[in-house]
């Protein structure tokens, strides 16, 4: 055999074969066969770990062949080179592709591969006979990763240097990297020590934002990029320090990413984003109503300091709770989402900052319609005791508290606020199984107030189904709750179930005949009765007579228009 043998693939080697599902299980010295086409292996020595590679992976192995009548026809070993190549690629004879993935790093064995899937009728001559089986002795040294990131041959990543921890950049990062550019002959085409720019808006070409996504922090690799995700057809031409790509050119990019910083969407409209500048500590943040302590610089887009607090005396720190109405809702949200010793600058939009009327800071004056920028460090918090650090009392004085704190919300107008502080309310309370009787009676207590106030706080939001589902679980536990089938009765008739809202007021006036509030509703339902019925009749009416018409027309000239659904408003 010639010293530079490098398995070539049999005949029909680019054809599809069939792989096996898994790695079969071997003890050493057991030999089992690999899928159904006579691949058999036989463990010499276990390898270390789980994984195996990847079609795609460089592996290097050591390896000797022979027939089955003991004939070597080639070693590695001899030549005391490892031989590399990529798995799965058709490089080298379907027995291997298949075989050498099912091992582990550092793992011996020996694979005897039926003709079909090593040199088949022909031979490799003159070593080789026509239709041998073949043995080989192999280690898998080692492998690179290299992954099709795209899934369709378009970018593939080798890693040449691992990264830190587990996450991954996302579309909105801004991210640090080093990269180099060359054409498949070597030649330069761009490079940069450090460039920064958002991932969703990418950089240079294509492929370095697709990678730049499944890269971890300090990782380095090799993308072999296809023109699809370089510069296409068309190609580059140079500009300044870059140089020209020619059409359908594929590109060797290295590429290492330094670093970048996280940024979120604070609120689903997009108003409140947080960058994060440097990563916090642990995992824990604040919760609604922890006492949070910051160093904060407050500044308009020309730059203008309107707030400095913390950094030139510690003692003078930004400080407030979260959730009480303290500091603009903007920062309010975003504090919640950072991490004790987390740097973070927050962009908040006039909408979740001082609005239209603006505001006199202790620096300068936000004017109307400013959108702010906040450079903010969580120097410490407190967080709010949660229900389940409680003991039975504080449970009980807890959810008292946090009943007063929405009835407060909600004679302000803040209805959304208020629902919040009921649902903490009864959260608090809602497994009494360790209550005393007692307890147990205030607990119900409550449940029904803050349930029956939530309700009231989603009528006003005309969140209707939820105010039903509120008011249906006061009644699980008082059935002749006058006011939760009043409150009912209002859901119901918003949401244009009027039978059951006549059931629950006529409930609601046989146990408190004469309750004005309860009648008033009454007479609202009986209108919307008479409403409903009166645009029921029309539209069947013209229902009916555009069918006539139709039916007397020869040639359809039009198409009877579709009823409006009906509209049913609440006095609620």
């Amino acid at each position: 055999m010639e010293d530079d043998f490098d398995m070539p693939p049999a005949d029909g080697m680019n054809e599809d074969f069939e792989m096996p599902e898994e790695s079969p299980i071997l003890k050493v010295g057991e030999e089992k066969e690999i899928g159904n086409q006579g691949l058999k292996k036989k463990l010499v020595k276990e390898g270390e770990g789980w994984d195996t590679p990847e079609n795609g992976d460089e592996v290097e192995v050591h390896y000797t062949g022979t027939l089955l009548d003991g004939t070597q026809f080639d070693s590695s070993r001899d030549r005391g080179t490892p031989f590399k190549f990529t798995l799965g690629q058709g490089q080298v004879i379907k027995g291997w592709d298949q075989g050498i993935k099912t091992m582990k790093k550092g793992e011996n064995a020996i694979f005897t591969i039926p003709a079909e899937l090593a040199y088949g009728e022909s031979g490799s001559p003159p070593t080789i006979p026509p239709n041998a089986t073949l043995q080989f002795d192999v280690e898998l040294l080692s492998w690179v990763s290299v992954k099709d990131i795209c899934k369709d041959g378009g970018i593939f990543k080798k890693i040449l240097t691992e990264g830190e921890k587990w996450e991954n950049p996302k579309d909105l990062d801004e991210v640090l990297v080093k990269f180099e550019a060359r054409l498949e002959d070597g030649a330069l085409v761009a490079k940069s020590d450090g460039v920064e720019f958002t991932v969703k808006e990418g950089y240079f070409c294509p492929a370095i934002a697709k990678a730049v996504k499944t890269m971890k922090k300090g990782e380095k690799v090799l993308l072999t990029v296809k023109p699809q995700y370089g510069f296409g057809e068309k190609g580059k031409p140079a500009l300044g320090d870059e140089g020209a790509v020619p059409p359908n050119a594929t590109l060797q990019i290295t590429l290492e990413l330094v670093s970048w910083k996280t940024v979120t969407e604070v609120t689903d409209d997009k108003k409140v984003i947080k960058k994060t500048l440097k990563e916090g500590e642990g995992y824990e943040r604040p919760n609604e109503g922890a006492l949070v302590k910051l160093k904060l610089i407050g500044k308009l887009q020309d730059g203008t300091v309107f707030l400095k607090k913390g950094h030139d005396n510690e003692e003078d720190l930004f400080e407030f709770k979260t959730d009480e109405d303290q500091v603009i809702e903007g920062l309010d949200k975003a504090v919640m989402k950072m991490k004790k010793g987390e740097v973070a600058l927050l962009i908040i939009s006039a909408e979740y900052a001082f609005g239209p009327s603006g505001s006199q800071q202790e620096l300068d004056v936000v004017p109307p319609n400013s959108t702010v920028y906040y450079e903010v460090e969580l120097v410490s918090f407190v967080k709010e005791k949660e229900s389940w650090d409680m003991n039975t009392q504080e449970k009980i004085e807890g959810a008292g508290k946090k009943k007063e704190e929405g009835n407060a919300l909600f004679k302000a107008g803040k209805y959304t606020r208020a629902s919040k502080r009921y649902e903490k309310a009864v959260k608090y309370i809602e497994y009494d199984t360790s209550f005393s009787e007692e307890e147990k009676k205030q607990a119900k207590v409550l449940k029904v107030t803050c349930n029956l106030n939530n309700a009231a706080c989603k009528l006003k939001l005309k969140e209707y189904k939820e105010a039903e589902k509120l008011c249906t679980k006061v009644l699980e536990l008082d059935s002749r709750n006058v006011k939760a089938l009043y409150r009912r009765a209002q859901a119901y008739i918003n949401l244009s179930d009027l039978d059951l809202a006549e059931f629950d007021i006529k409930k609601a006036l046989e146990i408190e005949p004469d309750n004005r509030d309860v009648k008033l509703e009454y007479k609202t339902l009986k209108e919307k009765v008479k409403e409903y019925n009166k645009k029921d009749a029309k539209f069947y009416g013209n229902m009916f007579a555009k069918l006539n018409k139709l039916e007397s027309v020869e040639t359809n000239k039009g198409v009877a228009k579709e009823a409006e659904p009906m509209s049913i408003d609440s006095k609620a």
